[in-house]
């Protein structure tokens, strides 16, 4: 089978690359490094089945041939993380919305079935969890940019539901849920990374507001499963499906755990929202999922507990810092 990842150097897109191409797919990835990364993919360089182009979807006639080439399109390119969403609210709605739309209208010509990842972030401000898929989408104001990304997933939705009900163009609809895992960046102000490096490296551990919010962390590798799953299943076919841990945790008590698990000293330190963010920023006091769907469909559900998924990308940050700790002691040599 061939494969089109957009956003394929980016977190999840390089996880699912690999594993498609270890089972002997061919896959094509498409990623302008807005937010991705080369050191994502280098490693897959080793397949020969594996194609990258470094152009951004907007590039409508190479976006066509790879869709044509490609027997499913993987759409995760999407601008991600609360402060790149904060701080750009018009690259998010525009990258988001316009992106969606590329991919569905090249997909469409052939009724090439589109994978089309969006997030736990639409459910908003519900506070009914677990959240189901036919749970009520409640934002805030359109005043609080912090919005912009949840409003702008909710418009894919709807846009591949359309394109579904009335072209018959196959699509699925993922609901991430904090998914995590070694080579995810903290910079855009994903909190396990964060933590983890900032626990590493010795420095306050910092915790937004009072840490009493919770969410549930789903190791990356079991979000690849259960996207594999779907795809691979005409159940899932013109649904939204939610994917994600149900393993819930205090963002405080994650803290506590990082820092157990590193053995680190690093102090633990609560900022407001208002200085790490913006003035009036609102954010969602539970975010849990209902996976019944998801089991009901793949016979498959998340289960890589949190000390374990800690330990992974802790692994991964002091890995990194060995790496570049060792290519410091090599130029200050002169070799």
């Amino acid at each position: 089978m061939r494969y089109l990842i957009t956003g394929g150097a980016g977190f999840i897109g390089s996880h699912l690359a690999e594993r498609l191409l270890e089972r002997g797919d061919e896959v094509f990835l498409m990623d302008d490094l807005s937010t991705g990364s080369m050191e994502n993919i280098r490693h897959l360089k080793k397949f020969e089945r594996m194609h990258y182009f470094l152009e951004p979807i907007e590039n409508r006639a190479l976006l066509a041939e790879l869709v044509d080439e490609s027997d499913v399109v993987y759409h995760l390119a999407a601008a991600v993380g609360v402060r790149l969403i904060v701080e750009s609210p018009v690259r998010t709605i525009e990258t988001n919305v316009h992106g969606t739309q590329l991919v569905l209208d090249a997909a469409c010509k052939k009724r090439k079935l589109v994978f089309i990842a969006s997030t736990s972030e639409v459910y908003g401000k519900n506070t009914n969890v677990p959240f189901r898929e036919d749970s009520d989408l409640v934002f805030g104001a359109t005043t609080k940019s912090r919005w912009s990304y949840a409003a702008s997933k909710a418009l894919d939705e709807f846009l591949a539901l359309s394109y579904w009900k009335e072209k018959k163009q196959p699509v699925i609809i993922v609901r991430l849920f904090n998914t995590v895992g070694p080579r995810q960046t903290g910079r855009y102000g994903m909190v396990l990374p964060n933590f983890v490096s900032q626990a590493i490296e010795g420095r306050p551990i910092t915790v937004y507001g009072n840490g009493q919010q919770s969410r549930c962390f789903c190791d990356v590798r079991d979000a690849v499963e259960a996207v594999l799953r779907l795809v691979a299943s005409d159940a899932a076919v013109g649904e939204v499906v939610n994917v994600g841990s149900t393993e819930e945790v205090t963002i405080e008590a994650l803290a506590r755990l990082v820092k157990e698990r590193t053995g680190s000293s690093s102090s633990i330190e609560f900022i407001p929202y208002d200085k790490a963010y913006e003035p009036g920023f609102e954010d969602m006091f539970r975010r849990v999922p209902a996976l019944e769907k998801l089991e009901q469909i793949t016979r498959f559900r998340p289960r890589t507990p949190l000390p374990e998924i800690i330990d992974r990308v802790a692994a991964h940050f002091q890995s990194k810092r060995e790496l570049v700790g060792a290519a410091r002691g090599v130029a200050g040599n002169g070799n």
